[in-house]
């Protein structure tokens, strides 16, 4: 669900604040008391101590004797009724909603909802904290809403407690295996975090990340299409010392960006589905280990957040889906520039969403059609990808390039090329990169694989690697991928899911053991070939196999729950 987003946590800059409570003390005696130490020595430390904390909380526990209001609709007393949040629950009586005890009037809003307008007609008139927290960043509160669209305070009074429904099975399976994680150590390749993933996640977050377009077809071929590359590897050479860094962007000036492996973190969004510092647990990884994050425009943290904790002269790609509001993302690409992001990272594949099943089916509603365009306004849409991408403009074309140029100096790559004559158009237009890639199978089933596409560019068109960055991404889960893909002329790999996975329940430790598999990978993988440089890598030191449709891939269903293919 997308709808704006939590006023607190680390980030939120200077957004709406709850009231403050009375200054009164707390500690329930008066300070001259305190002051006499013949009395505060019969007392004694301890006594005094419990003292201060039983009336702290019982404090606590009333509602605020002032509440200071915050908007000129608040109403006079500061404190709104969960009875009166319930009557707003339609565009006639007004879209109220409650999140983390705040109540917040979205009747103006609902139309530019970036998510779209179904989810807050669903849920209108309701808590929404439970729903709303795992897929907002904190600042969104403050940067689609206007100060007067907060009411005031919920009254705790007439908030109506859940009674604990009985734990289900496959709860407690989940609980359990959240308690008894495996170290991290004993991850040995990414499908080890994928399947310790399945295991953790909620049914939502699994069918989030996982999830791909209509038959999942793509999605499988993805990965199995690097199975048609094979190594010819070279024997007695000494390989003692291996570089496995490298640069991106070399033929840009000023932007040459030095990295430690030529891997980078795909835009992935909604990572705190799997861990409560989503994001953060990424960037941090990133750089620790000297890799790009490409940071995702539907990330559920916080833009600031993320920038704020790179270390010093981290490079980041910034993801950009172009707003129907060109105003909007105008105000973004000033940002991400003034913030020293390296380059952005227009996405060109999801006008959009693709038909992703599994996360529809997830919230075991009705689903709305028409292409993604339109439908019936009662429904709530299709799963947490439909949720975060209303906003995006499905008219974008190649005129565009100019507009960005006004906009925006940093260098531009087009995320999602799936054909030989697009990358010749970008070339043709200037941008600074590409990347191959089908959105992880996610858009349009039936999209070639982006190795084949990768393949297909050396064969017909190898001159295009020297005026262009090349980029490729969807179905890595080896070192071995990375030599491939690196071979036929590809700058860096980028990987998305593996992230997602590696990051859930384990954090920012689980972020970094991925990087540090693939590091291990590719190094082995360099010395078994017989190379020790990343730019020692060319065509002939591998062959390809023809073009395959591997007939173990079903169309009637999506993979088992047990496969971990794409």
């Amino acid at each position: 669900m997308r709808l704006v987003s939590n006023n607190s946590g680390g980030g939120g800059g200077g957004g709406l604040q709850p009231p403050k409570a009375s200054s009164a003390s707390t500690t329930g005696v008066p300070r001259w008391i305190l002051a006499a130490t013949g009395i505060v020595a019969a007392l004694g430390v301890a006594e005094l101590t419990r003292g201060r904390k039983v009336a702290a909380e019982e404090q606590r526990r009333l509602p605020p004797a002032e509440v200071a209001p915050l908007a000129a609709g608040d109403p006079v007393d500061g404190l709104i009724s969960m009875d009166d949040v319930a009557s707003h629950n339609s565009p006639e009586s007004g879209l109220w909603v409650v999140i983390n005890g705040e109540v917040y009037d979205l009747t103006d809003f609902v139309e530019n909802h970036p998510g779209g307008k179904n989810v807050i007609l669903k849920n209108a008139g309701k808590d929404v904290t439970d729903i709303y927290a795992p897929v907002h960043p904190p600042t969104a509160i403050e940067d689609n809403l206007e100060p007067s669209n907060h009411l005031g305070q919920v009254d705790p009074k007439t908030i109506k407690v859940k009674q604990a429904s009985e734990e289900s099975e496959k709860d407690k399976k989940r609980r359990l295996a959240l308690e008894n994680l495996p170290p991290v150590g004993s991850m040995l390749n990414l499908d080890d975090f994928e399947r310790n993933a399945q295991n953790i996640l909620t049914d939502q977050a699994w069918a989030y990340y996982s999830s791909a377009g209509d038959d999942e077809i793509t999605k499988q071929q993805n990965r199995s299409s690097y199975n048609r590359i094979w190594f010819k590897p070279r024997i007695l050479v000494p390989v003692g010392q291996v570089d496995y860094s490298t640069t991106l962007m070399a033929n840009v000036s000023g932007a040459d960006t030095k990295v430690s492996l030529p891997i980078y973190i795909s835009p992935a969004a909604m990572a705190k589905l799997g861990h409560p510092d989503g994001e953060l647990n990424l960037t941090r990884a990133a750089g620790r280990m000297g890799i790009v994050q490409g940071i995702s425009a539907n990330a559920s943290v916080g833009l600031d957040e993320m920038l704020d904790v790179r270390k010093p002269g981290q490079p980041t790609f910034y993801q950009l889906y172009v707003n129907k509001d060109r105003a909007a993302s105008e105000r973004i690409l000033k940002k991400i520039q003034d913030r020293g992001c390296t380059a952005v990272m227009l996405t060109v594949d999801a006008p959009v969403m693709g038909k992703r099943e599994a996360d529809m089916r997830a919230k075991g509603e009705v689903v709305e059609t028409g292409g993604g365009q339109g439908g019936d306004p009662t429904t709530s849409g299709g799963g947490v990808a439909a949720a975060i991408s209303g906003y995006i403009d499905p008219n974008l074309s190649w005129d565009d390039i100019a507009w960005y140029r006004k906009t925006c100096s940093l260098p531009l790559i087009l995320k999602g090329i799936q054909s030989i004559a697009d990358v010749e158009e970008a070339a043709k237009r200037g941008v600074e990169g590409v990347v191959l890639s089908n959105h992880g199978g996610r858009s349009l089933d039936f999209s070639p694989a982006p190795i084949d596409v990768l393949i297909e560019l050396r064969q017909k068109r190898p001159d295009l690697f020297e005026k262009i960055d090349v980029y490729v991404d969807g179905g890595v889960r080896r070192g071995t991928d990375v030599l491939k893909a690196l071979a036929l002329g590809a700058k860096a790999v980028g990987l998305g899911r593996p992230f997602l996975y590696a990051q859930s329940g384990f954090g920012e430790a689980g972020a970094v053991r991925a990087i540090e598999i693939i590091q291990d990978e590719v190094e082995r993988g360099m010395r078994l070939l017989g190379i020790t440089s990343l730019d020692q890598l060319n065509p002939d030191m591998i062959d390809i196999l023809p073009r395959f449709f591997d007939p173990n891939l079903s169309r009637s269903a999506p993979c088992p729950p047990n496969s971990f293919e794409g």
